[in-house]
């Protein structure tokens, strides 16, 4: 069962203040329902969006170094290069001419390409994640409208429920001045 879809109205926490509780209005509940399910999406979005933003940068610096070994193939000159063995720690190696690079792919497998075969790929990687990136931007600003449009009409019917309240004791207040 999704976190959604196991939310109900009374559990979640509302924005407004504690007297909201006096407001009698199932549309209110459904719109804090509503504005809950939206922080939820924010909060994935937002995870995928520093995903990617984190991911741009290593595609570009992965082209960057495939670029270097195509420009140094054929010269003879051996490339001196640290690399990260693992967080923190390094290792320096020395390249010497290579048709052939191996691209981590992720979970646990690792794959021999040809430089321009690299390039390629990279190059695909890299323009998929800036248009996903833009999507994602996208969607979050859409989303952020949502949860503005939603506060604000949470803030009117809480504000509509409070000036029926009043009107309804300056009546009574009214009603019961005139039988005395």
């Amino acid at each position: 069962m999704s976190r959604l879809t196991s939310l109900s109205p009374a559990s979640i926490p509302t924005p407004l203040s504690p007297s909201t509780k006096k407001v009698n209005c199932f549309p209110l509940w459904i719109l804090l329902f509503r504005l809950q399910q939206y922080k939820v999406v924010e909060m994935k979005l937002l995870a995928q969006q520093r995903d990617l933003q984190a991911k741009i940068p290593d595609i570009e610096k992965c082209l960057e170094v495939v670029g270097t070994l195509e420009a140094r193939k054929g010269s003879g000159e051996a490339l001196l290069a640290d690399f990260e063995v693992s967080e923190g720690i390094y290792s320096r190696a020395c390249i010497e001419d290579t048709d052939s690079v191996c691209l981590w792919l992720g979970a646990n497998v690792m794959l021999e390409y040809s430089c321009e075969e690299a390039t390629a790929l990279l190059k695909n990687n890299l323009e998929n994640a800036k248009a996903s990136l833009e999507v994602l931007v996208a969607d979050l600003q859409f989303l952020r409208d949502q949860v503005t449009v939603t506060q604000v009409t949470i803030a009117r019917i809480y504000n509509y429920d409070v000036q029926q309240r009043r009107v309804k004791q300056v009546t009574s207040t009214a009603v019961t001045a005139g039988e005395s």
